[in-house]
């Protein structure tokens, strides 16, 4: 599984770049079903927003979320991407 990073109004710091793949890296328990990992983080005036792109068999998963924190904001965007997973892998099991 391959994940790229991509800052917008912001520098990915190698902090910010850990973070990310060890949150992401904890999905690839959930099954083999993605293949690739697109997430953008953008600065947006006082909200930090972080994006994700998800190519999995058969179709892609987008998710969103935008916190006051850099790191809140990936926590929410991994519970939303854990919850359409959980979706994705029931009906398409």
């Amino acid at each position: 599984m391959q994940i790229n990073i991509q800052g917008v109004g912001l520098k990915v710091t190698d902090a910010l770049h850990d973070y990310v793949n060890d949150k992401f890296g904890k999905l690839e328990r959930k099954g083999d079903v993605i293949t690739s990992i697109a997430v953008t983080l953008t600065v947006d005036k006082l909200q930090q927003i972080a994006k994700a792109d998800l190519a999995v068999a058969g179709g892609t998963l987008h998710a969103e979320a935008n916190d006051e924190s850099m790191y809140a904001a990936i926590d929410a965007l991994i519970d939303k991407v854990d919850r359409q997973l959980v979706k994705y892998k029931e009906t398409h099991d």
